[in-house]
């Protein structure tokens, strides 16, 4: 097993005392666990959804948040995708599309800080694949970013490139409300567009012809089949799962996994309890409360119906951080006391997945730090327990490259391809 380590020592140093101390100890406890810590190193192992903790100092061993660079190290996680996420508003015009792009360059600005001035000796930004492998092979954890929720992108199309520009290479369209992309699959409201809003399917073509992919986690059924009409790249849900296992709204059923594949994209298997099997009452009812005594909306991070809220201030976007931080670290609390999933349901969604979409089209998104984990998975430092499992199932060392970073990748590598043929053609 990858061990933790203290944050006063110096990471490199401990890291690979306690990747040795782990091969030597698992070489006499279990040869399975030899195999697989071996793949494990050997493998691009990347993370396609993380929340991402602006502010934080991703550098050294923070409790209670789940994704930093010493616990990928730990786990040898090397690279993620950590979220630029603004919540779902029901206003929607000038100032509220504003205030919500400018919380997202604020997110961009500390990425661009992490990667270049806090951080720099651990890890780097990617642009494209090829960036990816080349931090890789130097060590260092690799940081990539998507948008989490198209809101921020308010009705023009220039700000989509403004993403791209700062490094985006997907926007998962909706969040938990109906937007002016397209409609939520968590919106207990009726249909706001029925599917992609025509200003929906501008934004689609505009990521096409830049070589972003689309993300369908979080969209309406109705939003996923207007998508895949549409689009002329494959596509990935970031962080969803296997509807046929647990029946609730985000996760992709059995039909939309088969058009995943035909579309050549990829479903990326959620570690999010909630969403991997049903709850326990009692753990049901805790969470309820939880979010009543934090002043918390149930059901998401997004405000779905209401009357139109007012834009919040940077101080109340700040507050409004500190206390979703606080409900994280509470929740660890809580899955002490009424565990969740497990790492059985987590790989029966992936089997399953890969039974009805086929292991070319399957892939991991955690939603760490956004309420994914559980016990055995329940944060980077333990990322090698989920290969473990998948050699225990039978899986060969070609499908977990495949499944923790290689399909990813190609399905990048292919809305590259996408987009220089639709700028060539433009030209």
């Amino acid at each position: 097993m990858f061990m933790k380590v203290m944050p006063c020592v110096p990471v490199a140093v401990l890291c690979l005392s306690a990747l040795a101390a782990a091969q030597q100890g698992s070489a006499a406890e279990d040869p399975v666990r030899v195999k697989s810590d071996a793949i494990h190193a050997r493998v691009l192992t990347v993370d396609t959804h993380v929340d991402m903790r602006a502010g934080s100092d991703y550098g050294v061993l923070t409790p209670g948040q789940k994704c930093d660079l010493v616990k990928m190290q730990q786990g040898g996680v090397k690279g993620v995708f950590l979220a630029v996420y603004v919540g779902q508003r029901q206003a929607f015009d000038a100032a509220a599309y504003k205030a919500a792009y400018d919380a997202a360059m604020r997110q961009f600005d500390f990425l661009e800080a992490l990667t270049g001035k806090s951080r720099p000796e651990m890890c780097a930004f990617a642009a494209s694949p090829s960036d990816v492998e080349r931090i890789a092979k130097t060590g260092k954890r690799v940081i990539m970013t998507g948008v989490e929720n198209g809101y921020p992108a308010g009705e023009d199309l220039a700000n989509v490139r403004a993403f791209y520009d700062r490094g985006a290479r997907y926007i998962s369209l909706t969040h938990s409300g109906h937007n002016q992309i397209g409609d939520s699959s968590s919106d207990r409201n009726p249909p706001r567009n029925n599917g992609l809003s025509p200003f929906g399917k501008q934004v689609v073509a505009e990521m096409n012809r830049l070589g972003m992919m689309v993300d369908v986690s979080h969209s309406a059924t109705s939003t996923f089949w207007d998508v895949i009409k549409i689009t002329k790249a494959p596509i990935i849900a970031s962080h969803s799962g296997c509807k046929a296992i647990h029946d609730v709204d985000r996760n992709l059923d059995d039909d939309q996994l088969r058009a995943m594949a035909k579309n050549g994209g990829v479903v990326q298997i959620v570690a999010l309890g909630s969403y991997l099997k049903a709850e326990s009452p009692e753990r049901a009812e805790a969470m309820r409360k939880l979010r009543e005594e934090l002043g918390m909306p149930a059901g998401g991070r997004g405000r779905q119906g209401g009357p139109p809220a007012q834009p919040l201030t940077p101080e109340q976007q700040a507050e409004a951080q500190k206390r979703r931080a606080l409900y994280m670290d509470r929740m660890r609390e809580l899955d002490g006391k009424y565990p969740s999933a497990t790492m059985t349901d987590f790989v029966n969604h992936l089997d399953h997945a890969v039974k009805v979409a086929g292991v070319d089209h399957v892939g991991i998104g955690t939603d760490f730090d956004g309420g994914g984990g559980f016990a055995g998975f329940n944060d980077h430092s333990e990322a090698a327990n989920v290969t473990e499992e998948l050699v225990r199932r039978g899986y060969s060392e070609t499908d977990i490259a495949k499944i923790w970073g290689g399909n990813l990748m190609r399905v990048w590598r292919e809305a590259q391809a996408v987009a220089e043929r639709e700028q060539k053609a433009a030209r």
